[in-house]
């Protein structure tokens, strides 16, 4: 055993001590001692606590992988997780005004990917162990909403039937209006008696939805969320921001951003988490290379009541970004990509000269690269707003303001 002292955490959560080596559940400031194995610390005591060390509110943090950091006080993670965004855009020298953190509660996640096996005497679900594929039962979760925990039971049904003992399930659990919408892969392949017992299944548990590798087997009721005056029906395993506090604060974000425009683009829409609040008030082109999804934003929006024109078009944003003649009419634009970023689409806007962006992210290193090209050109950041709706994780979502510096 020896002795480290932690300086840092890494962007995954893990404490750093010269080396650098890697110690999970540590702080900066801490006196530690463990084995070293490679870049890894084993078997680690904390010889001096940080003062920004709490007790976990979960029973099970110790052994589940769920979470990174429950181990520290709710500030300490607020702030890191700020200066994550902070030292990303200081790396490309950018300054830029940053609001106060938004942090979802505890027990608000409204969807969850159980892990779900076969044992002896049954069947077990629940979440990995931390660097392991050891499964730990999670009933007292703080995590995920309490509405979601039945669905660590279902899992459990699910792989009595559906899976053997040497396979294991991914079950993913979402919240609807109408119930659980479930769905699952690695299954075992559909025959006539598995569809029976799935769909008997899904009726027994009164599902909303249960889907079997991409299949929808059974819809007791289109398991819908709301978004503004919509409600909209994904198709399973689609997007969805993690809690609906997150997406409240996000939406609130974009919507200031956009100062009143009444002409926006939405890039990377998904199902309309931001497209079909913004018709309220203005006309919106949805754009998203899933099909499905674009369908079911577009069903959502004419059901809506009092909703301005929304359009809608499937396409691949990387290989064919939106040209500076499509985006020539609009006053504001919504960009939400995925980790990647958004490099080719960032270009055309720049040679557009869109007056104002609303930048919505996941990444702070790819928004970072995106902005630096956008300042480059003459817009400014004009502010950040930093969502914390993956609770006690290493993961970082923000908003942000970007307009045309002359204007």
């Amino acid at each position: 055993m020896t002795e480290h002292k932690i300086l840092r955490l890494g962007h995954h959560g893990d404490g750093i001590a010269e080396g650098p080596l890697f110690a999970p559940m540590t702080l900066p400031g801490e006196t530690v001692s463990g084995e070293i194995d490679g870049q890894q610390l084993r078997d680690i005591r904390i010889i001096t606590p940080s003062e920004q060390r709490v007790a976990p509110p979960c029973r099970h943090f110790k052994s589940c992988g769920g979470c990174q950091l429950q181990h520290a006080a709710d500030d300490f993670v607020a702030e890191w997780k700020v200066d994550v965004v902070r030292k990303a855009l200081a790396a490309h020298g950018i300054d830029a005004p940053f609001r106060p953190i938004q942090t979802s509660p505890a027990q608000s996640r409204r969807r969850a990917t159980f892990a779900a096996r076969r044992t002896k005497k049954g069947a077990m679900a629940g979440f990995h162990g931390r660097a392991s594929d050891v499964l730990i039962e999670v009933p007292g979760c703080q995590l995920v909403d309490p509405a979601l925990l039945p669905g660590l039971k279902v899992a459990e049904e699910l792989a009595l039937i559906g899976t053997s003992r040497k396979a294991e399930l991914a079950v993913t659990v979402t919240l609807s209006e109408e119930g659980l919408d479930v769905s699952v892969a690695n299954g075992k392949p559909l025959d006539g008696p598995l569809r029976q017992q799935l769909a008997q299944t899904c009726e027994r548990l009164a599902l909303a939805r249960l889907t079997w590798d991409g299949e929808v087997i059974a819809m007791r009721a289109p398991p819908a969320q709301t978004f503004g005056n919509a409600r909209v029906t994904p198709p399973p395993g689609a997007f969805l921001q993690a809690t609906r506090h997150g997406e409240a604060a996000l939406l609130a974000a974009v919507t200031e951003a956009l100062g009143g425009a009444e002409n926006i683009v939405d890039l990377f829409a998904g199902c309309g988490t931001f497209a079909l609040p913004l018709a309220q008030k203005a006309r919106v082109h949805a754009v998203e290379g899933d099909a499905e999804m674009m369908a079911a934003l577009e069903a959502g929006w004419r059901q809506a009541k009092g909703a301005r024109p929304v359009t809608t078009e499937t396409r691949d944003l990387f290989r064919r970004p939106l040209l500076p003649d499509e985006l020539a009419k609009i006053d504001a634009l919504v960009l939400d990509p995925p980790r990647a970023g958004a490099e080719a689409q960032v270009a055309e806007i720049i040679r557009a000269q869109v007056p104002r962006l609303a930048y919505v992210s996941c990444n702070p290193v790819s928004f970072a690269r995106d902005v630096q090209n956008l300042v480059a050109a003459g817009y400014r950041l004009d502010w950040v707003q930093v969502v914390d709706q993956f609770r006690w994780s290493s993961h970082v979502e923000l908003a942000a303001c970007l307009t045309v510096a002359e204007s």
